[in-house]
């Protein structure tokens, strides 16, 4: 009970650091305490980005190609090959992604202290640059910037990583002062440590040291082609990433540091949804207002 009230009294601190460091850029959506439902078939809560086509896409003669990465992206809202696609399955939404190529599917509203829910599994399907690595997508949260800011394909944001035995891990893919407790593992990578002291990620580390992956403390996803429920409670500068109902992965942003340097401080974003060389499904697509960390997850921490 001592560390639970002890966590709660560190939540009221970081909000009236928020309220401190609040800018005035424009506030996020309104969100009800029950779900919203993001997903349709006319993708009205979202807009497409694709990236810059492979040298190996053979039916887009219109566009210069690359290796993924370097050169010039397709853009907003073209979708020449179709990959991302709205799906009925047992009557019910789906969205599709082949993954031939990079993209985003990026909300249109931001949003802020939030609690998200997906539905989400791998085909088997791959493709270039990715033929011979795991199987990889994402949920890039508190995005900012342009679109195809960050390889020519996302946006700048902090990562809910979905990739074949890293789900929940974090991927920095912007300069954020970014803090985890953390610890060394095994495979000397810096990993999810709920006892440890907390370590900061991102573009933004001191000294020109590159610290921007954290793993999540375990890797509980469910075998190619079945189901897993992904979940993210952003609250404050707070994002947790929950695995099948586990807290796998704790981000903070480092208010002090962000104050201190005069930076930008970013609690809302859009969310973006990424298509990344795997086929894969996402559904039940759903996002609600969050004022408090429930119990369950409280107890997790």
């Amino acid at each position: 009970m001592k560390r639970l009230n002890l966590f709660l009294s560190a939540i009221i601190l970081l909000s009236l650091s928020n309220i401190q460091a609040q800018s005035s850029e424009t506030p996020p959506a309104k969100l009800s305490k029950k779900w919203t439902y993001l997903l349709d078939e006319q993708f009205s809560n979202f807009d497409k980005f694709l990236g810059v086509p492979h040298t190996s896409i053979q039916n887009l003669p219109d566009y210069p190609k690359g290796d993924g990465m370097k050169g010039i992206p397709i853009g907003l809202n073209k979708d020449p090959l179709n990959v991302f696609t709205v799906i009925k399955e047992n009557n019910e939404d789906v969205l599709y992604i082949t993954g031939q190529m990079y993209g985003g599917l990026s909300t249109k509203e931001e949003y802020g202290d939030y609690h998200l829910s997906v539905q989400f599994k791998w085909g088997e399907k791959v493709y270039e640059p990715r033929l011979t690595k795991p199987k990889d997508s994402g949920i890039l949260y508190h995005c900012f910037n342009k679109q195809g800011a960050f390889w020519n394909v996302w946006m700048n944001s902090i990562e809910f990583q979905v990739c074949e035995n890293e789900i929940g891990d974090l991927y920095s893919l912007s300069k954020r002062r970014l803090l985890v407790k953390s610890s060394i593992d095994g495979d000397k990578q810096w990993i999810y440590n709920p006892k440890a002291a907390l370590v900061e990620f991102g573009g933004g580390v001191p000294n020109g040291e590159k610290r921007g992956r954290c793993k999540s403390s375990k890797h509980i996803e469910k075998p190619v082609g079945e189901w897993n429920t992904l979940e993210l409670y952003c609250l404050g500068d707070m994002g947790i990433h929950v695995l099948n109902g586990q807290v796998v992965n704790v981000v903070m942003e480092n208010t002090k540091a962000e104050i201190e340097n005069q930076e930008t401080i970013l609690r809302k974003g859009k969310i973006q949804i990424q298509s990344e060389g795997a086929k894969c499904w996402y559904k039940d697509i759903k996002i609600k207002a969050l004022t408090k960390i429930p119990a369950t997850i409280l107890k997790q921490l």
